[in-house]
């Protein structure tokens, strides 16, 4: 079982970046013009731009807490970091649904207004799956000593 969480986890070194440059949401301002696609990463290059404030904390809740988070769990898997931080780093992974939050949040407010066309894509339900392995893989991983 722990050696099936410990290259799960890896897998998440791989897919995290993926699910960052992969469509979240395709908006427009009319249905008559084309969608552009929104990532985590095009939407953080637009926030930066805008609003360095809530730039940090998107960064930190999308990219910093779920990527430290799983390298975090890879060390203790392979016994190079204390067990004891399993519940900082099951802490950290929570940030990140935090984020998921905000985007469904913003997908809800933009079809309510009924100006502009919002449509989910398929980056949002990768990286909602890799925030919720990550969180199902540090729960499930338990100190080396108990077993």
């Amino acid at each position: 079982m722990q050696n099936t969480l410990k290259f799960a986890n890896l897998a998440l070194l791989l897919l995290f970046p993926v699910a960052w440059f992969a469509p979240l949401m395709r908006a427009g301002l009319l249905p008559l013009f084309g969608l552009s696609e929104i990532s985590v990463i095009s939407g953080l290059q637009s926030l930066w731009g805008s609003d360095i404030f809530l730039a940090l904390l998107v960064t930190a809740f999308a990219l910093f807490a779920p990527y430290l988070k799983t390298i975090g769990l890879a060390l203790t898997h392979f016994d190079l970091l204390s067990p004891k931080l399993l519940p900082v780093l099951a802490w950290m992974g929570k940030l990140a649904m935090a984020d998921i939050f905000l985007i469904a949040l913003y997908i809800v407010v933009a079809k309510g207004v009924g100006i502009g066309k919002v449509e989910t894509a398929w980056g949002l339900y990768l990286f909602t799956a890799c925030i919720i392995a990550s969180i199902v893989i540090s729960a499930l991983t338990k100190p080396r000593s108990s077993e």
